[in-house]
């Protein structure tokens, strides 16, 4: 499977679909483990969030590349940033902004009220998206799913991979947890950029109820197209290790309590020591409770509140 820019190879994994680059960059497993930063409420986890994205601003030249939170977890950092953008003392920073978003649910309309776009547009604002530099989102509405991903992923990797992936963590069963939206069992491994992986719902019945507890307004129409949805385009464990820099928030504790013991387990958990021999012990770790790919960041923040009881 050929583009302009890359050529990517499909792997299947239980009717999972992920692609990685034909000569893809090895990523080293290394378990660097967590440590939470527990802040006292969500707007200083958005304040921390912003923090890092001035640091990697002063650190660098040029163009900034981020992913997204969407839901919950990005909505402080989304505040301010959009009232940033109400006024010209961060213009330049907003324009070296390349902004991607990192998961999404598909077929649907782009325009749905359960989009992460329309969440995004909800919270940053017009001004926010006329002042940075590009906005690329997964498509969710092409008869190819598969080619317009294609395509999203060649553009990040022509400008460069991403500089900051913000990123949460998401409740599964059996303690374990998802990143970005990549599954339990869904097969990922560290060479996997992005992956379109069927959906359940259990998926859609918790997405909408995250839109909801985040003050979304949404239609019965947009609820009823979002029901029939068949697939989450995600980021994959490579788009995550090779970014720069990964800032975690965890911010809904009390609205999703299943987050306090899912955390708990990616907190407390070690990744197989020797990776070198006991790789595929740690490949099952991993493809059991993904959140794990969090721990093989050696740039990471995670912020937290009170809530999470760590």
């Amino acid at each position: 499977m050929t583009t302009q820019n890359a050529v990517f190879q499909r792997y299947i994994n239980n009717d999972n679909v992920w692609l990685a680059k034909s000569t893809p960059q090895e990523n080293l497993l290394t378990d660097h483990g967590i440590t939470p930063c527990v802040l006292a409420s969500e707007d200083e986890v958005g304040q921390a969030m912003l923090q890092e994205l001035y640091a990697t601003a002063a650190e660098k030249t040029g163009d900034i590349n981020i992913a997204l939170l969407g839901g919950r977890g990005g909505q402080a950092l989304h505040k301010l940033l959009g009232e940033l953008a109400k006024g010209s003392e961060q213009d330049d920073l907003l324009a070296r902004l390349n902004v991607f978003t990192q998961d999404a649910l598909a077929p649907m309309g782009m325009n749905n009220g359960l989009s992460f776009v329309r969440d995004f547009e909800r919270i940053l604002g017009s001004a926010f998206f006329d002042k940075i530099k590009s906005f690329t989102p997964m498509q969710t509405d092409l008869d190819d799913l598969e080619s317009g991903l294609i395509d999203y992923l060649n553009k990040l990797e022509a400008l460069g991979g991403l500089d900051i992936f913000f990123i949460g963590h998401g409740p599964e069963e059996n303690q374990a947890s998802h990143l970005a939206y990549i599954k339990p069992f869904s097969g990922a491994q560290s060479h996997h950029v992005a992956g379109l992986i069927p959906i359940s719902s259990s998926i859609l019945e918790h997405h909408i109820s995250k839109f909801k507890a985040g003050g979304s307004q949404i239609s019965a129409s947009d609820e009823a197209e979002c029901r029939k949805a068949q697939y989450i385009l995600t980021l994959g464990p490579a788009a995550i290790l090779q970014a720069k820099k990964v800032v975690q928030s965890v911010v809904d504790a009390d609205s999703a309590p299943a987050k306090v013991a899912t955390y708990a387990n990616v907190l407390n958990s070690e990744i197989s020591s020797d990776l070198g021999t006991d790789k595929q012990q740690a490949l099952a770790q991993l493809n059991a409770n993904p959140g794990l790919w969090i721990r093989l960041h050696a740039n990471c923040k995670s912020f937290v509140l009170p809530n999470l009881n760590v």
